[in-house]
């Protein structure tokens, strides 16, 4: 049953029950905690095994609907702890009717995400209302949270108004260290839409492999690829952007340069700097590179342009999303300092800074001539040593992503008058607590008893889910700065991780993520509630693995069933 069904008096009842979320659990969550999540008397009803979902038809929407229909149907969760809800006499819940005002707005950023959801006691059919199909698909997951059970039964008597804090939440992927198959990422798309994350940042290429095949320059993945088994066709791009499009994640393309761009040199050798060179010599030379890998991009070298022009175009026509991530990060000086054309141009008064507002100026037109509004890593003005001066970089059309010094890069940033996309490795780098990957590192062959600080990982200690739920991505700003941060993201670097690992490292610290940018990190009165966040994102990760997602246990299976029994009383002292 299809079409633009409306739906009678549901909305007056919200008005009515419109409240802060409340730190009490309910018998059943939802992950993320809706803003507005009312339920006065909790019962359940059983579920039609011929239930049906109308809705209006859309490209997208259709396919998402078939897929909620089949997983509430056939899902049978059980609750760790079976719910303590009464079964009402009503007959069995039949349809789902879903309504959206306009079905017109594309998946883009700051696209309407708001929905309400409401299941009536005693009535036949529940109800999602949304501004567009993207908040629709929001609705669906809450909806399928509700669900449960053997014979399937559905929370009766739920009224749920629901909008995100933030627009931008994702989770980036370096697929460059080590390759990741297009199942696993789609496997990833499929997680983050279950959690309302709405951005899959794709940071493909980097200088260790150049995965993406770019029709007008096939060599760089033919001779930059691990293989011929570890390359993204353009068809592959397309499967894994379309599959974003149907569970509401949009896919940010970054192509890191001009550093991170050794990969390059296997086809272009002669437009990337110290390509290939061991990354740290012996003595007291710098090192080349930040970790193993080297290379950057020749902003002197005209060809160097040809190239770059062709890989963004390429990379733009595959992906629709209206951001480009054009990196600019951690910029080496001796790294260019290897090579004698750039030795000419510094040793006549030229600076590496520069050089890097060459590049820029040569690049970020050609990306904003194809109407993308440009990301760049916070490092391309705010480095020690390479950086650009702001005014190159209009706030109208570039975003800055930060990563370093926490809640004061952010302020810098948006002091500036930057948008921002928060990344802070002291509270969202998945990575960092699983040391060095370098080998023949000493560290590692020191007397017993030795400190071994932060166990060689540099953004270590490992990244809990608690400190990733308590991390404020506002701290220190005014509300007007506020205003600027757009959202944050995890991220995965992928040095030690890879497919094998890739859900654990990722899930359920993501979740915990997902639900401070979707509804925040407090109750109503403004106290953290990551105490009670505990047992339901317990709940969660079970919900998850069931799905087929391979998240990581947060505790032992013991302290949700006795709940409580696993915190501390103790305030922590340092």
């Amino acid at each position: 049953m299809r079409g633009d069904t409306t739906f009678p008096f549901i909305l007056s009842l919200f008005v009515i029950f419109i409240t802060q979320t409340i730190a009490t659990n309910y018998p059943i969550n939802v992950w993320p905690k809706p803003t507005t999540f009312n339920w006065p008397n909790p019962k359940s009803i059983f579920l039609s095994p011929n239930f049906t979902i109308s809705h209006p038809a859309h490209r997208y929407l259709t396919p998402t609907v078939d897929r909620y229909r089949r997983l509430i149907l056939s899902e049978h969760y059980r609750h760790i702890i079976t719910p303590s809800i009464n079964l009402t006499s009503s007959t069995p819940l039949q349809h789902l009717i879903i309504s959206v005002s306009d079905v017109t707005s594309p998946l883009s950023h700051g696209v309407n995400e708001s929905y309400s959801l409401s299941t009536p006691n005693g009535s036949s059919a529940a109800y999602i209302t949304a501004g567009t199909v993207w908040g629709a698909m929001r609705g669906l997951e809450t909806f399928s949270q509700l669900v449960y059970g053997n014979p399937t039964r559905v929370a009766a008597g739920v009224y749920i108004s629901d909008l995100p804090i933030f627009t931008h939440r994702g989770v980036m992927l370096d697929t460059s260290r080590n390759f990741y198959g297009v199942d696993d990422l789609l496997r990833l798309i499929k997680a983050m839409s279950m959690n309302k994350l709405n951005v899959f940042h794709w940071h493909i290429t980097d200088s260790h492999s150049f995965p993406l095949v770019v029709p007008s320059e096939p060599e760089l993945a033919g001779k930059g690829a691990y293989g011929n088994e570890m390359m993204y066709s353009p068809a592959d791009v397309e499967k894994i952007v379309e599959f974003g499009m149907e569970h509401g994640v949009r896919v940010l393309p970054e192509i890191d340069m001009p550093a991170h761009t050794g990969s390059w040199a296997e086809a272009y050798p002669e437009i990337i700097t110290c390509a290939n060179m061991f990354w740290w010599p012996a003595g007291n030379s710098p090192a080349l590179a930040a970790e193993p890998g080297t290379g950057q991009l020749n902003p002197l070298i005209p060809k160097t342009y040809e190239v770059v022009k062709n890989v963004i175009h390429d990379t733009i026509a595959m992906f629709p999303d209206s951001l480009f991530h054009g990196g600019a990060d951690e910029i080496n000086s001796a790294c260019w300092n290897t090579d004698p054309s750039i030795q000419t141009f510094v040793a006549s008064n030229g600076t590496q800074s520069q050089l890097l507002e060459m590049f820029i100026n040569n690049t970020l037109p050609e990306i904003l001539s194809l109407n993308r509004t440009v990301v760049y890593w916070e490092d391309v003005i705010l480095s020690a040593n390479v950086k650009v001066d702001p005014s190159m970089l209009s706030p109208q059309h570039v975003i800055m992503q930060t990563w370093n010094n926490g809640p004061s890069n952010t302020k810098q940033l948006v002091t500036s008058g930057y948008r921002v996309i928060v990344s802070s490795a002291d509270y969202y780098y998945l990575d960092c607590g699983h040391g060095s990957f370098v080998g023949n590192d000493s560290r590692y062959d020191q007397p017993p008893g030795t400190d071994q600080g932060n166990g060689g990982s540099w953004c270590g200690p490992f990244k809990t889910w608690e400190t990733i739920y308590n991390y404020d991505i506002t701290y220190g700003l005014t509300d007007k700065e506020a205003q600027l941060v757009i959202g944050g993201e995890v991220a995965l670097w992928s040095e030690q991780a890879d497919s094998t690992v890739m859900d654990s490292r990722i899930w359920p610290r993501a979740s915990a993520m997902a639900e401070t940018l979707w509804s925040g990190n407090c109750d109503e009165t403004g106290m953290k509630r990551y105490a009670e966040a505990t047992d339901r994102l317990t709940e969660w990760r079970y919900r998850m693995v069931a799905r087929g997602i391979g998240a990581e246990p947060i505790q032992p299976l013991w302290c949700v069933k006795n709940s409580g029994m696993c915190n501390t009383v103790h305030p922590f002292t340092s």
